[in-house]
Order: structure tokens, then sequence, then C-alpha cells
């Protein structure tokens, strides 16, 4: 296959496996999986921007899920290799918002395509609060524009 056509040039990926845990009854990788790499891709990415879980900890903050929309396009099946992409589209001073789409490689198909809503808050109190400096530096810098 020739470079995976993504939605948007700056992304960052991971690439998986689907695995024999991975599939259900349908035969196919299970709704539940996808929303598992959500959360790796979005993490991978996160940590790539220098804030995993050590500075959420440290700084006493961090984003959690408001919403997602999840867009199921196209199953994937056992050893299926996938591209998982995402990318953040707006930041402000409360939270993020991110985009993904998964890309099976052996066709280049488009298979998913999801977005999250994440807002910040005070670990300890879990109530939402402004994103300390560092975590709005870092996720603003990272905003791929989405204005036409």
């Amino acid at each position: 296959m020739s470079s995976p056509n993504f939605d948007h040039p700056q992304q960052h990926t991971v690439t998986v496996r689907v695995l024999p845990e991975h599939i259900d009854v349908m035969r196919h990788t299970n709704n539940v999986v996808y929303l598992q790499w959500l959360e790796d891709v979005a993490w991978s990415h996160s940590c790539a921007l220098g804030l995993g879980p050590d500075e959420y900890e440290a700084s006493g903050h961090g984003m959690v899920v408001r919403k997602h929309e999840l867009s199921y396009l196209l199953p994937t099946h056992l050893d299926d290799e996938l591209i998982l992409a995402t990318w953040l589209t707006e930041v402000d001073k409360l939270s993020t918002h991110r985009c993904y789409q998964f890309i099976r490689l052996s066709d280049g198909q488009t298979v998913f395509r999801g977005s999250t809503h994440f807002v910040c808050v005070d670990i300890a109190q879990g109530r939402i609060r402004r994103m300390p400096s560092a975590f709005y530096q870092a996720y603003s810098a990272a905003a791929i524009s989405t204005a036409p």
C-alpha cells in the first residue's frame, strides 16, 4: 500500500494488529476495543507532547472525556494491521477536541472516524478547572487548524 490518506497531514500515529481477544461473536473487532484504542493513541500523543500520567499527577490536573462521537465505517478482522491516527483541533483554557481516523494498512481503507471532547479537571476534587499553563501550551501548540 502507498502512504495512507489521512484527513489531516499532521497526525500522531500508533500501529496495532487485531488480536484474537479483540474479536467478538460477530467475528469482527468488538466496538469496545475501538474505545480502548482511542485512549491508547490519545495517551501516546499526549505523552509525545510531554504530558503523560506522571505530569498529570504532579500537576494535580488531568483531561477527562466529556463526549465521544464514534463512526464505525468498516469492520476489521483478525490479523488486520491498523494505523490509529489522532490530532487536536481545538484547545481552550478548559478543554481540548481530538479527532481520530483508523486506516487498515492492507487496502488503505478508513475503517473508523471519531472525536472526543476532553475537559480539564482537578484530580483530587473531580471538578472542572482551567488547564495548567504547561497543558495549555503543549496542547494548543499541537492543535491543527481546521479552518478552510
